[in-house]
Parts: structure tokens; C-alpha cells; sequence
């Protein structure tokens, strides 16, 4: 398959505030496999260019420290919200997935992403390396997630589409700095109006900062709307928009809203 998507990140708790955009374009590949009581074993790898205006992107939380102390983004320092043409990166992902029923799956997933030359810009450095980034979590479905309300399904369908799911992240920068991990434990419901496909999700994020930021632990609140629409058997559309509050300021970060949007295309051959 290949995956185009365009895509751009909002830091409005920062001065300026900074912005980073970026068109990716992934080749990868599938597999799965079909096991007892309508479980599942899936494997799923991409890898390809993402071309960068601005910041590159980078682990959510992340702030930018020079000689051991984080700048005071939110206070005093500003940055040009402008995004020139910086450069082509490459990044991927390599995901599995263990769905032992039709309710419960589990999935853990690597997502590499390779800075091909040192940037500055405003003050915020990307550096030559390889960021890295590792996800874990588990998914619950109360029902079998069949919910088309163009079909009739009402209300009393409801419980179909719901789940809960608590995922973790972890994340390193490409000097391989540890820049710490958060938990999502978010509740949501999917739905389908005709082939339109509609997720929604929401909950607190539990974030602890790595020891380099300074900063305390604190409980962000976010939620994610997603589309998925197939044009054809082999060509699908989506679209994603996550908005996350954060709560606490410090040095390098301040209250308000992280916001990351983004629309494409698959191509599934």
C-alpha cells in the first residue's frame, strides 16, 4: 500500500506560537492472519519521505533546552508562526497487533523517524539523527462495532461502537535524549453513515516529563475526531484532527491547546 498525508501541528500554548507541516508518502506492507474465536495476528510496516516545512515533528510534551535549562517558551521568548521549506526526512512505523477475540486486542508499534540535517530555527533545533518514538497499548470493544445509522440502526445500537483503550508512549530525541512518555486512557465510539467510518475519542492524558525538561507530572486532556471514507475497493480517504489541553506551565511549556491535523489518501494494492 501506499499512503500520502498531508499534515501540521499547532503548539498554541507556546509564544509565537511555533508550527511544524509536513506531506508524507509511505510504501509498506499488511499481513494478517486469522486465528480460534475470531481473533487475529497482524503485522504492518511503512517507510517513506516526509517533507518538512518548519519543525519536524516530535514527540508531544517536548521542550527545547539549551545548556541543560529549557527556555521559557510560554513567557517571554516568541516565535515566528511563518514555515519555510526546511528539508526531505524519512520516517516509518512497525506495528504489531494480538486481537485474541473480537473484543479485546493488544498492539505495540514503532514509529522511527531519521532527521537528515541539523536546522535551527527561532532558537528550536531539529539535529541530524534518528528520533524514535514507542507505543503500547490494549483496546476493548463493547459490542462487534456495527453501527450504521443509515442502515436504521438508533440508539439502542449504540453500545455497539463503544470501547475504552489505554495506550502508552515513550519517546526519544536524536541526540537520544529521554524526553518521557504519557498515557492515554480514553473512552470512545465508532460509527458508520453509509461507508463514511467515524471515530471519536477523549480522556485524560497522564504525562511524565523526561528529567532533562524540568518539569513536573501532570494530567493533559485531549480527544481525536477521525473520517475514513473508501472512494473504491483499493483507494481510501481519511482525515484526523487531535486537540490536547495541558494544564500546568513551566519552563519551556504553558497551559493551552496542542492541536495536530491531517488529511490523505491509501492506496491498497
Amino acid at each position: 500500500m501506499i499512503t500520502i498525508e498531508g499534515h501540521g501541528g499547532l503548539e498554541n500554548n507556546l509564544q509565537g506560537p511555533p508550527r511544524h507541516y509536513a506531506i508524507d508518502g509511505l510504501y509498506g506492507t499488511a499481513l494478517e492472519w486469522g486465528l480460534k474465536n475470531q481473533g487475529s495476528f497482524a503485522i504492518e510496516a511503512a517507510i517513506g519521505p516526509a517533507f518538512v516545512w518548519g519543525e519536524a515533528e516530535h514527540f508531544y510534551g517536548q521542550v527545547h533546552a539549551h545548556g541543560g535549562h529549557a527556555d521559557e517558551e510560554h513567557e517571554g521568548e516568541s516565535f515566528t508562526s511563518a514555515s519555510p521549506w526546511r528539508r526531505t526526512d524519512i520516517k516509518g512505523y512497525l506495528s504489531a497487533r494480538y486481537q485474541p477475540s473480537s473484543n479485546l486486542s493488544f498492539q505495540a508499534t514503532w514509529k522511527p523517524y531519521y532527521i537528515t540535517r541539523t536546522e535551527t530555527q527561532d532558537g528550536l533545533e531539529d539535529q541530524l539523527g534518528l528520533r524514535n518514538e514507542v507505543q503500547a497499548g490494549v483496546l476493548y470493544a463493547f459490542g462487534d462495532g456495527d453501527v450504521n445509522f443509515a442502515l436504521g440502526d438508533g440508539l439502542e445500537s449504540v453500545v455497539d461502537g463503544l470501547f475504552v483503550s489505554a495506550v502508552n508512549n515513550t519517546g526519544w530525541d536524536s541526540d537520544g535524549t529521554y524526553l518521557g512518555n504519557y498515557t492515554d486512557t480514553w473512552g470512545g465510539f465508532g460509527f458508520n453513515y453509509d461507508l463514511l467510518n467515524v471515530t471519536l475519542s477523549a480522556g485524560p492524558r497522564f504525562y511524565t516529563p523526561g528529567r532533562y525538561a524540568n518539569l513536573p507530572q501532570r494530567t493533559d486532556w485531549g480527544g481525536e475526531i477521525e473520517f475514513e471514507y473508501p472512494f473504491t475497493t483499493s483507494v481510501v480517504g481519511f482525515a484526523h484532527w487531535q486537540a490536547v489541553y495541558s494544564t500546568q506551565a513551566g519552563e519551556g511549556w504553558g497551559i493551552g491547546f496542542q492541536h495536530h491535523i491531517g488529511t490523505g489518501v491509501t492506496f491498497r494494492f
